[in-house]
């Protein structure tokens, strides 16, 4: 099915990368990535590629540059060994949260990776649950945006099969999100007012929606420091909420996140494997996992055989 056609991995994430393949009922292809003393990258290919369509599955999550140099080196060498076509698959994109000039003199640089990644020879970007949707735009090659929402559904419906949760978006950035959520599985919907006095800092003001002795879903793209989710969490334990649960696409944990969780009244956290969880958040006994490698993957499968992608999600 998929002759001409190769898969290759970075450090980022090896076990989605071999989901994918085995979704795809294909081998892995063959790269060894090792550095120099220094730290600098270095790959090599191990496959013949000449004229072969390559895709690159890569997350360019922690540490975040070195998985975007490896991106980038292995990019180059498949472009250098005449690959017909490379698309990088990039589950989890970072650097975007810098979509914009939040402040004089600051960088965009969501729109500099985009330029990195072009540069270097790239011919088409798949991503998921953009923080940002216009990040599409940075790029001047076609750009496929996923949506876990399908992964969640599927999991939600098995789980909440009698009494709905309600939905409850942490802010006003995320209430498009979570009344997508909400209108698919017939729910009902909140939103909590915050006010940041400063970076990773939030203050929960007040809910809009009732919550009172019902069980409570909140929706989130990312959760980094997990300042934002475990405020919201309080807050709708403080009023009145039944049992609180959060679901978000992009695991960082950052910094304290993991306590953080822990130590609130967060009875779950379900999340996809975009990033690969710690140990200590594993062992946390806080998450949920759910595999994206089925959505990916087809999304592959599509792209190869020139089907629709969009339609995967209407």
């Amino acid at each position: 099915m998929f002759r001409s056609t190769l898969v290759f991995s970075g450090h980022a994430n090896p076990p989605l990368a071999q989901k994918i393949a085995s979704y795809l009922q294909m081998p892995l292809g063959r790269v060894r990535l090792s550095r120099f003393s220094d730290g600098e990258v270095f790959a090599e290919i191990q496959e013949n590629v000449r004229g072969a369509d390559v895709y690159i599955i890569q997350s360019t999550c922690a540490p975040v540059n070195d998985h975007l140099m490896e991106l980038l080196v292995m990019t180059d060498a498949l472009k250098r060994a005449s690959a017909g076509s490379i698309t990088a698959v990039i589950p989890y994109y970072g650097y975007a949260r810098q979509d914009r000039k939040a402040a004089p003199r600051t960088p965009i640089t969501a729109k500099l990776v985009a330029d990195l990644l072009s540069t270097s020879g790239i011919n088409r970007v798949v991503s998921m649950d953009l923080h940002a949707g216009q990040i599409q735009g940075f790029f001047n090659v076609p750009f496929d945006h996923l949506y876990a929402m399908p992964v969640f559904l599927d999991h939600l419906r098995q789980r909440f099969a009698g009494e709905m949760p309600v939905f409850v978006s942490p802010d006003a950035g995320g209430v498009e999100r979570t009344r997508a959520y909400a209108k698919r599985m017939q729910a009902d919907l909140a939103i909590i007012d915050k006010r940041r006095p400063k970076a990773n800092v939030t203050e929960v003001m007040h809910i809009i929606g009732d919550v009172e002795g019902r069980d409570c879903i909140l929706l989130d793209d990312i959760i980094d420091t997990a300042g934002t989710l475990t405020n919201a969490a309080q807050a709708l334990k403080d009023h009145g909420a039944r049992t609180i649960y959060a679901a978000a696409t992009h695991p960082v944990l950052s910094g304290p996140a993991i306590e953080r969780i822990v130590a609130s009244p967060l009875a779950d956290v379900i999340v996809t494997d975009t990033i690969p969880l710690s140990a200590a958040a594993e062992e946390s006994g806080k998450f949920t996992v759910l595999s994206g490698a089925r959505l990916l993957g087809e999304a592959i499968r599509r792209i190869h055989h020139s089907d629709s992608v969009s339609s995967l999600f209407v």
